[in-house]
């Protein structure tokens, strides 16, 4: 484990000081565990887009033509 001394805004080191002490979790595991999430990211947007390029069209119109146009329940309706 190697030490990282950082610079914070007074007012981001009191936001991660009361988030961690929310969570239950040290201001050090807080960070660290923010950083491996933002470190991760670029990893799976590539990941899917590997995955997202790798697939194949298909006609959409057979598929939805075997089920009957109806209107949607009340509660499925996207308000507008």
């Amino acid at each position: 484990m190697s030490t990282l001394s950082i610079r914070l805004p007074n007012s981001i080191h009191r936001h991660a000081k009361r988030l961690a002490r929310d969570e239950g979790i040290s201001v050090n595991l807080l960070v660290s565990s923010a950083l491996a999430e933002k470190l991760k990211a670029p990893d799976a947007e590539r990941y899917l887009s590997e995955r997202a390029g790798g697939g194949k069209k298909v006609a959409t119109d057979p598929i939805l033509a075997k089920f009957p146009l109806v209107e949607p329940e009340p509660n499925d309706r996207i308000p507008e």
